[in-house]
């Protein structure tokens, strides 16, 4: 069993031969694919792809790069449109401070509003965070503080300490093909130690395409070369690092489980 756990299969770049994307990742060994998006105007279609192939599952948020482009996502949509059988996550949300494309409180309140969806559906969210660990932490823990809910950090390239307090929050590290990048010295030190049963992997495909494919479109089939790489850096057996992970993706996304 092999999960990409972070994917957007209805980005330009994937889309375009959907069927045969799918059919690649089916033939590498990928069993269950999460379908990622974040702008309101991708629900319908990502929701959609979920529908029609049994192995795709979605979610519904929006990316703080978005934020500003969305003031009128509040709660009450959020938990709506989440009730779909085909809707497993909150997300992704969170804080970017690299781009800044969205006005950092803006983004502060999305979030928070994304955590409270979270918190009232039992779903678990999906956090972005760039250049802005502490905010990111910060809310986190206050939200926590508020009311459980459980969670990931997507395509995690924070520093291991920002790793150790989400982990001390309950929340899962997703690992992408940056981690397979030469100059990705500090993201392989940490990832050695992160905990196995708080780990999965993901592609963020189209994007971040894991060596030995950098400089091509992302896709899940890839998941598997960064499943490789992760499993050699750990000194662990390729095919229990697949099936922890698999088995960590369905304890988070419970929704999912078959």
């Amino acid at each position: 069993m092999l999960v990409d756990s972070h994917c957007h299969l209805n980005y330009k770049g994937l889309i375009e031969e959907q069927g045969a994307v799918l059919d690649r990742a089916r033939a590498s060994g990928v069993t269950a694919m999460l379908n990622i998006s974040t702008r309101e105007s991708e629900w319908r279609d990502i929701v959609a792809t979920a529908e029609r192939e049994i192995d795709v599952w979605s979610s519904i948020g929006i990316h703080p790069h978005e934020a500003d482009a969305h003031p009128d996502i509040d709660l009450a949509k959020l938990v709506k449109e989440s009730r779909h059988e085909r809707v497993i996550a909150i997300g992704e949300t969170g804080l970017d401070y690299y781009y800044d494309h969205s006005d950092r409180e803006r983004q502060k309140q999305s979030f928070r509003t994304h955590i409270h969806a979270a918190r009232e559906t039992g779903l678990p969210i999906i956090v972005h965070t760039r250049d802005a660990e502490e905010d990111t932490a910060s809310i986190m823990a206050e939200e926590m503080e508020q009311g459980a809910y459980s969670g990931v950090i997507h395509c995690f390239t924070a520093s291991e300490a920002f790793a150790h307090k989400a982990l001390e929050l309950g929340l899962f590290i997703s690992i992408s093909g940056i981690v397979t990048f030469k100059n990705a010295k500090d993201l392989q030190a940490t990832a050695v130690r992160l905990p196995l049963d708080r780990l999965l992997v993901e592609t963020d495909a189209p994007f971040l395409a894991p060596v030995p494919h950098r400089g091509k479109t992302g896709e899940p089939a890839f998941v598997a070369d960064t499943a490789r790489f992760l499993a050699e850096l750990r000194g662990q057996d390729y095919d229990e690092l697949c099936a922890v992970t698999a088995d960590n993706f369905y304890r988070l996304f419970s929704k999912a489980k078959p």
